[in-house]
């Protein structure tokens, strides 16, 4: 599935340009540390974090696309850091286990 045919089916809203990729999986952690060490490429990361180290593991880790959760905005300087790796990132006031159930419905494991 495509990154921008998951975003419209989960009502995500795009807080950067959309890069598309190829979602080929899903990894759901806050902690930066467990992102980089066991996310694979293609994994659309699932976070509350909405911080630039967020960015910069998914960006390492090669994830297709970063999902924030709950709400939570971005800063323009984290937008900006994540278009500039080609890393689409979306919110949603959704948690993290709402958007797990969503993305399991989706046929995303």
């Amino acid at each position: 599935m495509k990154v921008q045919e998951l975003a419209e089916r989960l009502e995500l809203r795009a807080a950067t340009r959309v890069f598309e990729r190829d979602v080929t999986g899903v990894y759901i952690s806050d902690m930066v540390s467990d992102v980089i060490a066991h996310a694979k490429a293609g994994d659309l990361l699932v976070t509350a974090q909405s911080h630039a180290n967020v960015i910069a593991a998914a960006n390492l880790v090669d994830t297709c696309a970063v999902v924030v959760t709950q709400g939570k905005a971005l800063a323009e300087d984290v937008v900006k850091m994540a278009e500039k790796a080609e890393i689409s990132v979306f919110t949603t006031d959704l948690n993290r286990w709402q958007v797990a159930t969503k993305l399991y419905e989706a046929g995303i494991r």
